[in-house]
């Protein structure tokens, strides 16, 4: 086939040849492989040289092959629409790159990405809460009420944007404190950015997979402490991928 390359996923420590099966990104059933160098293989698929548009399909394609090969293997993902023209450029981005690919590799050896979102569940009591705690609004809140139902724009505009300050104040010191509980069981943790009112703790934590059941317990301790509060989403184990994230240049 004419514009034909190689589809990378990720990169093993491995000189195996090995097929994973027909589930090549672009619904093609294009068969994952191995491309080895050494001690190094990248794992990939015949794909098209074009470029994929960045959807929940092609994104779930590309994470489903890496964590397929992470039940037998430590992978580094490689960032998605990374293309090959072909085998031998493979090759020499794994000599070429050899001895940072091998320090990444062993940084992440039996380690696995553990996913937390956590959401108030009743809105209200948090709003509730905030001129409580916050002189500020509290002042700007007493200010509103005192207007006996006469309109004041700039005064509803500086209400709100005190109200929406110490929302975000909340959520960060609200998520702190929950970080904190799992200082001793992850090596590292990012915090990603929430979406909407309601959600306060959007992070990801690089565990070792013998602490997976610690982290479990951690998170279950979390559900019953936060039961009238809070809901949490727990997503993993899955691959390193807020951790590691290869990026090439051919």
């Amino acid at each position: 086939m004419g514009n034909e390359g190689q589809y990378v996923y990720c990169i093993i420590e491995s000189n195996e040849s090995r097929n994973f099966g027909p589930m090549g990104i672009g619904e093609r059933g294009d068969v994952v492989t191995m491309i080895n160098f050494n001690d190094l293989s990248a794992v990939c698929s015949k794909s098209p040289m074009t470029k994929y548009v960045i959807n929940r399909e092609n994104m779930t394609s590309h994470e489903k092959v890496i964590e397929k090969v992470m039940e037998d293997y430590t992978v580094l993902p490689v960032r998605f629409c990374t293309i090959a023209a072909g085998a031998e450029d493979i090759r020499t981005l794994l000599r070429r790159r050899h001895s940072e690919f091998k320090g990444l590799l062993r940084d992440m050896d039996n380690k696995v990405e553990m996913g937390l979102k956590g959401l108030w569940k009743d809105m209200n009591r948090i709003f509730h809460e905030i001129p409580e705690e916050n002189k500020e609004v509290k002042k700007l809140k007493k200010k509103a009420e005192a207007k006996s139902g006469k309109s004041d724009i700039g005064q509803k505009i500086a209400l709100g944007k005190a109200v929406k300050a110490a929302l975000e104040a909340k959520k960060t010191a609200e998520g702190k404190q929950i970080l904190n509980m799992f200082k001793r069981t992850a090596i590292d943790v990012k915090t990603n950015d929430v979406f909407g009112d309601s959600m306060f703790l959007n992070a990801v934590f690089l565990i070792d997979r013998t602490r997976e059941k610690e982290f479990d317990y951690l998170v279950e301790d979390l559900a019953k402490k936060y039961d009238d509060r809070a809901t949490f989403k727990y997503v993993g184990p899955a691959p390193p991928f807020n951790f590691v994230n290869i990026v090439v240049k051919w």
